[in-house]
């Protein structure tokens, strides 16, 4: 069983177990997890239903509208680590042409359907199923089904971010007030919260899977074509070519995804990046996340003694803070798509370039953005990219994803961390 271990000098507690280990941002997906496990399930199985119940019982954070990167070690198939990239990409509509030409958009809203990429999170929870999972469809279903019908507590979160955009709901998004309003009025903290329409979905998936018998793989085989060939994909076509949603440029749009964008793309599989630090060797995805800014940090931080230091120490502190300043200045300046645009990971995680950024962190808290230099890639510009889909910006604000209300209230993510023994 898992034990936690508080350290009161970080911001997560340890887990450790000796059976396995289950940790999520919400203690019912945890439960699930570990419910899978005890019943003879591995850790794949596992973190996919958790990640089937977190779209239900934290649906502010989540949902299957929504992508995913998945780091996996699969001892079994030979212990090498992996990324799947589970981040759809744009619609083919989603142009220049189209936003600045024809709707007359300088940056692309926040919210609504023109921000929408290809959802990525069922492809990719298919695939991890198929290829590393044990159990078959519902068996890892059937729990955030159970919950979705018969209610959840619902958090304190979720109350207060829809209580945040029940007026846009009301006044422009009917359809999910009717799901999130029930009764037209903020669901409080605590309420047996229901989602009978997400229900019905999942439902229907798992009936046509299992329509044709066979095994697990055929199963899931299935399903996805019910996403990304049928009925779902039908239906988020319908649903942006008819409806014009309101969105935080302060006019209605129709979305440019379809149903041909959903079918054509598939989860990819690469390599992670990796840095050594100290006796660790630290894996994050590519540059199509900011999870190698965590990198680029540790490549900065190995240039000081941090072990002298207290970690609520103040040196301790600043350093951190301004070795993020920098990898997030980076970031804004290099980062992109690998798939449309060249970006210089290795310069950016070497030993050379890093002592040379490092000698930037002073005494003193930097006030500015001081991205660093690379040969042939500037390092003025905040996205760098010579694909006709994607264009620099200098802002934040209605370009960024966003909670849905006009004005600007950022959301926030899941996390899942499975381990079987």
């Amino acid at each position: 069983m898992p034990v936690i271990n508080p350290n009161p000098f970080t911001t997560r507690p340890e887990i450790e177990g000796t059976f396995g280990v289950a940790a999520t941002t919400h203690w019912i997906a945890t439960a699930v997890a570990m419910g899978i496990l005890e019943r003879g399930g591995n850790a794949f199985d596992a973190g996919i239903a958790a990640a089937f119940t977190l779209q239900v019982v934290e649906p502010h954070l989540c949902g299957p509208g929504g992508d995913v990167p998945v780091m996996i070690v699969d001892v079994k198939r030979g212990g090498r680590p992996e990324v799947i990239c589970g981040q759809g990409s744009t619609p083919a509509g989603a142009t220049i042409a189209h936003y600045r030409g024809q709707l007359g958009l300088d940056i692309i809203p926040g919210t609504g359907l023109l921000a929408a990429c290809i959802p990525g999170t069922f492809e990719t929870y298919m695939m991890v199923l198929r290829d590393h999972g044990t159990m078959r469809l519902r068996d890892v279903l059937e729990a955030a089904l159970g919950y979705a019908e018969h209610g959840h507590p619902l958090v304190e979160r979720a109350s207060a971010t829809i209580a945040t955009v029940a007026d846009l709901f009301r006044e422009h998004w009917p359809t999910s007030a009717a799901v999130y309003l029930p009764g037209g009025q903020v669901p409080p903290t605590g309420t047996l919260f229901v989602n009978r329409t997400h229900v019905a979905t999942y439902r229907r998936i798992l009936k046509e899977a299992e329509a044709g018998g066979g095994s697990r793989e055929a199963e899931i085989e299935r399903a996805r074509r019910a996403w990304s060939h049928g009925f779902v994909a039908e239906a988020i076509d319908k649903f942006c070519r008819a409806q014009e949603v309101m969105d935080v440029s302060g006019r209605r749009h129709r979305g440019v995804l379809t149903a041909d964008d959903i079918a054509r793309w598939q989860p990819t599989r690469e390599a992670p990046l990796g840095v050594d630090y100290g006796r660790y060797r630290v894996l994050k995805p590519g540059p199509w996340t900011q999870g190698p800014v965590l990198l680029q940090m540790l490549a900065l931080l190995k240039g000081y003694d941090l072990d002298r230091l207290a970690p609520a120490d103040p040196e301790f502190i600043h350093l951190w803070i301004e070795a993020a300043k920098l990898a997030y200045a980076d970031r804004e300046a290099f980062y992109g798509d690998p798939a449309k645009v060249e970006v210089p990971m290795d310069v950016l995680l070497s030993e050379a370039y890093n002592a040379e950024r490092r000698r930037l962190i002073g005494d003193t808290a930097s006030m500015e953005q001081r991205p660093g230099r690379v040969a042939g890639f500037g390092g003025d510009v905040i996205v760098k990219s010579t694909a006709d889909k994607r264009e620099s910006v200098s802002s934040a604000g209605a370009g960024e994803p966003t909670v849905g209300r006009m004005g600007e209230s950022r959301g926030d993510t899941v996390h899942i961390d499975i381990i079987d023994t």
